[in-house]
């Protein structure tokens, strides 16, 4: 069949940035769905059987459903303006994956069963709350507040999940899949520089250090532009903004190590000649202990009142979303460094499905190699060499989790050097 380089080549028209480089690629929106029927062609051409569960996740078997099933995917949407490869890498090595386990004979000789799957707003880019699928699945978010999300349209998830083919009323975890879950193993684009002065196109994540999503409202009072005195302004955009200015010399105050980031504004009315009533912004806080994230978020909240209380602007924070750190897997682990013996282990800053599934399954992550170390933008980059070395690594990890008989696979994940003991590759 086809290659993870020639998968990723059929949709890499899909979903571009009319304004610029990168991909629009929101959950749940008419270009999540066309990539969501590129998978479903994709698999049906693999002869593969395939569904959409209640939570908009797409499953496609390459066995007979069953329980302990070995699960490996990941998602199709993008942040605005995002890279080729976050997400839809781990899909089309999935396919790829299973083309060469296919091709070898290696699932007639699997004792259990093997299915990819796709999870929806991975990203979170629409409604605000990263991981959804998969914090449904497993009800890490309670089903009415997910219905209730709105996007900057208005429009809530349940309206948008109704669009997309979904009953609201059974939205929500799903015990019954989650225990048929064995293991879940998702590869992805590296999104820093861990591998880059490396001569490994492929690391084993370790964990994800925990990360939340914060909504800071500021509301003043509108006014005109041109009659109002500076003295008798209650402007929130200047509250908003020196707050914004704070945020790095606050977060560094608090632990050198912790990170914070505003990428997303709104101000309203938004006229030119206009005194807003009103601006939010979104606040991003990650550090491996959840204690410090908390920290930060305390510190950066009182700047937050101060500002407001010295403008005559009245401020609210509230949380969207929260994962405290994660640590994948150790016996997982386990056997995939026996398979990959000189991938190294790699923590990620990064959120991912596994992330959340790692509460209730055990999962692991393979980050393939960005030679550039720039992720969530048009820059973000993988090799030829690297994608297909990312493959062979999903193989062998696939072989060894499915019990192969012979599966005993050895890789080493250098670029473009896979290797298997007692075989030709």
């Amino acid at each position: 069949m086809s290659d993870v380089v020639s998968l990723l080549g059929q949709i890499e028209g899909t979903g571009r940035d009319t304004r610029g480089p990168g991909y629009q690629r929101p959950g749940f929106s008419a270009t999540e769905r066309d990539l969501r029927e590129w998978f479903l062609a994709e698999a049906d051409r693999r002869g593969l059987d395939t569904e959409i569960d209640a939570n908009g996740i797409t499953w496609a078997w390459a066995t007979a459903p069953g329980e302990d099933a070995v699960v490996t995917g990941s998602h199709l949407d993008s942040v605005p303006g995002g890279g080729a490869f976050d997400g839809p890498l781990g899909v089309a090595s999935a396919l790829a994956a299973f083309d060469e386990l296919k091709a070898s004979g290696a699932l007639d000789r699997a004792t259990r069963p093997l299915a990819l799957a796709v999870f929806p707003e991975e990203e979170g880019s629409r409604f605000g709350v990263a991981c959804l699928g998969s914090r449904l699945l497993t009800g890490a978010i309670d089903a009415d507040r997910a219905l209730g999300l709105k996007d900057a349209a208005g429009d809530t998830f349940a309206d948008v999940a109704r669009g997309y083919g979904l009953d609201p009323e059974r939205v929500g975890r799903d015990q019954s899949r989650l225990a048929g879950i064995g293991s879940f193993i998702e590869l992805h684009v590296e999104q820093g520089i861990g591998l880059i002065n490396t001569d490994q196109a492929v690391a084993i994540g370790s964990s994800i250090i925990g990360h939340g999503r914060w909504h800071f409202s500021f509301a003043g009072q509108g006014n005109h532009a041109g009659t109002t005195p500076m003295s008798h302004r209650a402007d929130p955009v200047v509250a908003a903004s020196r707050v914004i200015g704070d945020i790095p010399t606050v977060a560094a105050a608090t632990d050198a190590r912790a990170v914070a980031t505003v990428g997303r504004t709104l101000i309203h009315p938004g006229g030119t000649n206009v005194i807003a009533s009103a601006m939010s912004f979104w606040l991003d806080i990650r550090h491996p202990d959840d204690a410090v994230v908390e920290q930060v978020l305390e510190a950066i909240s009182r700047r937050a009142e101060g500002h407001a209380s010295g403008t005559g602007v009245e401020v609210t924070v509230s949380r969207e979303s929260y994962s405290p750190t994660t640590h994948f897997t150790a016996d997982l682990n386990a056997r995939m460094s026996s398979v990959l013996p000189t991938a190294p282990l790699l923590p990620s800053g990064a959120g991912h499905d596994a992330g959340i599934l790692a509460a209730h399954v055990p999962s692991a992550m393979l980050y393939v190699r960005n030679p550039t170390g720039v992720s969530h933008a048009p820059e973000e980059a993988c090799e030829v060499d690297d994608q297909r070395a990312g493959v062979e690594a999903l193989v062998r990890v696939l072989e060894r989790e499915l019990g192969v008989n012979g599966g005993g696979a050895t890789a080493d994940a250098r670029s473009g050097n896979s290797t298997v003991a007692g075989g030709a590759e």
